[in-house]
């Protein structure tokens, strides 16, 4: 998201960069020209006083709303300053957070995203805007075009809304990735292969199912830094329960793809990623895995 705001964005001003990962930042910053394309702040405080619209993109609520309080403590406040929080979190902590920063003589808007790491890296995600209309037009010139490929446009809603969308929506992939591993596992016990089932995906459900099933067959699951990883995933399934609950829905799959991430934590440990049990699954008829990262600070002054 970052890469694409600097290479695409019409920006007076070159975007500032905070992570908790310095070295991370150095990285980025270097595949983007240097300092004169990304300065890189020193601390939260030091960025979001010398910015106007602020991008927030993190793991959990607990993070997002340490950044937040963090950053209306500047000792300039945050009168008119824009922010856009990205993260997948509950709709009540997103609209707490609106309410302190509107407080506070800012404005807010939710803006979650739908898209694994190669869409964000090619500008490709689907990007959710929920708040004042005034405010997301400010944020809309950074999404479609820009970040993504399409916008869904809550103006003038809740907030909430948006990150109600994203966290329902990751039930959709929750399930997705559940119904593949049981098909490989099923194709494979049947005697009819995963390479047919496989060419049936790319008929019929051509993009992320093929996507997720290519990464299964090919034992794409070794990574240092996990495409998603299963204390995020075993986070949004949570997110989703309690929701349901509170609307009187009973997610059934939802509660099976949990206790299939508590396994996948307890094999794996916290870097346990996409088809990370499936060897350990196949003896039982199982395959199992789960998807895309969050967790990057971002401020970025446009």
């Amino acid at each position: 998201m970052v890469k694409n705001i600097v290479t695409k964005a019409n920006l007076e001003a070159p975007p500032i960069v905070f992570n908790r990962n310095v070295q991370r930042s150095k990285e980025l910053q270097a595949s983007l020209g240097g300092p004169d394309k990304l300065p890189i702040a020193n601390s939260i405080e030091d960025a979001v006083s010398k910015s106007d619209v602020i991008f927030t993109s993190l793991a959990d609520d607990a993070s997002v709303i340490e950044v937040i309080d963090t950053a209306l403590g500047c000792p300039n406040g945050v009168k008119d300053k824009l922010f856009v929080e990205t993260s997948t979190i509950l709709p009540s902590t997103t609209n707490a957070l609106a309410e302190k920063v509107r407080s506070a003589g800012g404005e807010f808007v939710a803006a979650p995203v739908f898209g694994a790491p190669a869409m964000a890296d090619d500008g490709k995600l689907v990007v959710v805007l929920a708040g004042p209309s005034a405010a997301v037009d400010r944020v809309s010139p950074y999404c479609e075009g820009i970040t993504g490929r399409a916008t869904i446009n809550l103006r003038d809603r809740d907030p909430g809304m948006a990150t109600l969308l994203k966290v329902t929506g990751n039930t959709f992939i929750l399930a997705m990735v559940e119904a593949l591993a049981e098909g490989h596992v099923f194709a494979e016990k049947s005697s009819l292969g995963s390479d047919a089932l496989h060419s049936f995906l790319e008929a019929v459900f051509p993009g992320p199912y093929v996507a997720y099933s290519t990464r299964m067959m090919s034992g794409d699951y070794m990574r240092d830094q996990p495409l998603f990883s299963v204390d995020l995933a075993r986070k949004d399934a949570n997110h989703a329960l309690n929701l349901a609950e509170e609307a009187g829905v009973d997610l059934k799959i939802v509660k099976v793809t949990k206790a299939h991430l508590e396994g996948l934590r307890t094999q794996a440990g916290p870097t346990g990623d996409l088809p990370g049990q499936d060897l350990r699954h196949r003896s039982e008829g199982e395959r199992i895995g789960f998807f895309e990262p969050e967790g990057m600070r971002l401020e970025c002054r446009c």
